[in-house]
Order: C-alpha cells, then sequence, then structure tokens
C-alpha cells in the first residue's frame, strides 16, 4: 500500500501563554490552510526564531494551540542558528535545545523544546492493518522513483483514529530524495 510524503518545513507549535505573550492578551490564532492532519492548519501567525548565531524570520505557527511550546526545525536549520537540536518524536522535548521567539507583541526564551522531529508516518488504525503495522514500530519506508529511489529507515508509525494516513519527513529529507510524493513500506 502506498501512502502520501508530506514535506514539513520550519515550524512552531505554542502553548496559549506564549501566543498571547507573542501577539497579545487574548490574541486567537488565524486558519490560513488546513493541514492533512485532521484540525491541524497554518495559521497566519508568524514569529522569528531566534538562536546563538542568527535567527529564522516568517517562521510559521501551526495550530491549533497546545500544552506545551515546541520548535520544529531540520538540522541544516538548527545548525545555521548555532542550535544543537536533537532528533525526537514530536512532543519529546525534555532536555532539548532552547531558544527565543519573537513575536510583534512581545518576546519568550524557551529553555528547552527546539528538535529535530524523528521521521514518522501518521497511520489509522485501518491502514495500520492494511500494512501490517503497530503504534511505535519502526519501520523502513522507499520512496521515490526508478533510478532515484530512496530508503528511509528508522521511520516511526504512529497510530490514531485522530490521524490521516501520511508520512512526515523535513525539508532536508525531502530534498534527498527528491520530493517523493507517495512512498511503500518495505521489508
Amino acid at each position: 500500500m502506498k501512502f502520501l510524503v508530506e514535506t514539513s518545513a520550519r515550524h512552531v507549535h505554542v502553548c496559549k501563554e506564549t501566543l498571547e505573550t507573542l501577539f497579545g492578551a487574548g490574541y486567537e490564532l488565524t486558519v490560513k490552510k488546513p493541514l492533512s492532519q485532521p484540525g491541524q492548519y497554518a495559521s497566519n501567525e508568524r514569529v522569528t526564531v531566534v538562536g546563538p548565531k542568527r535567527e529564522l524570520a516568517n517562521v510559521s505557527i501551526l495550530g491549533p494551540c497546545r500544552g506545551a511550546d515546541q520548535v520544529e526545525l531540520s538540522a541544516t536549520d538548527a545548525r545555521s542558528i548555532g542550535i544543537s537540536a536533537p532528533v525526537r518524536e514530536s512532543g519529546d522535548v525534555a532536555g532539548s535545545a532552547g531558544c527565543k521567539l519573537v513575536g510583534p507583541c512581545g518576546e519568550v526564551e524557551l529553555k528547552e523544546g527546539v528538535i529535530v522531529a524523528k521521521r514518522h508516518i501518521h497511520v489509522t488504525p485501518e491502514d495500520a492493518e492494511k500494512l501490517g503495522v503497530a503504534d511505535k514500530e519502526i519501520v523502513k519506508v522507499a520512496c521515490g522513483s526508478e533510478g532515484r529511489k530512496l530508503v528511509f529507515d528508522d521511520v516511526v508509525i504512529r497510530v490514531s483514529e485522530k490521524f490521516a494516513t501520511a508520512m512526515h519527513i523535513d525539508t532536508d529529507e525531502s530534498n534527498a530524495c527528491g520530493g517523493a510524493s507517495e512512498g511503500e513500506i518495505v521489508k
């Protein structure tokens, strides 16, 4: 079974408190466009991510607000701003790198929360059964076409009825596979 492979560009997830510090009291994210995962969206709001060496301006905030702040960068982005970001699953930010977020109304110094997202596949329970995979299983995925095929190793499966089936890779990985739009699990 083939599935969608999407490039997840640099982005930020914020909690309500951080959003209000950056954009003002009572501020709400506004939807720019829905994402493939149900209920998730790219917002119109942008922030600057500041590291020890330089900054990344105009970084998208994804909504809705979360319980904790998280900055997802490619390894190239992280190095370019002077941050040593660990490869982690989304939400696993304990002990990760920090940075500063700057918005139009204020700034927030994050002690942790900067990660390089581990490549993963969001899978519905029905598709997990079809694919013969289980939650947290590690698989290999082939992407690309003949003559340019690439196999990603160490891809984590994340199964939930809240998901739509799609693989997420970052911009570094997307460049490596030529921007492939579909993949399949290989044994």
